[in-house]
């Protein structure tokens, strides 16, 4: 049997390497709308954050997430990202 391969992804909180289910995805698709995939199947530019309030709290102080996607990202989202985690 062969070892299915696990996808790893960058935390844009703690620049950590972690495995793509345990973080959490905010994209934005062609028309620039910004949300939040809980499946990880939605098409669009996806950003990654731990399930961890201290790299969230990073990632919106750094601006990190704004910069990975090039968008201005509203008070809305992150208030649903801190609700999540």
């Amino acid at each position: 049997m062969q070892n299915k391969k696990i996808p790893m992804r960058m935390c844009c909180g703690c620049s950590q390497m972690k495995p793509k289910g345990e973080l959490v995805r905010v994209v934005k698709d062609k028309e620039n709308n910004l949300f939040i995939d809980f499946v990880g199947k939605q098409n669009g530019r996806g950003a990654y954050i731990c399930k961890n309030e201290d790299c969230l709290l990073n990632a919106i102080k750094t601006k990190r997430i704004e910069r990975c996607l090039d968008i201005q990202i509203p008070d809305e989202i992150y208030q649903r990202l801190r609700e999540e985690i």
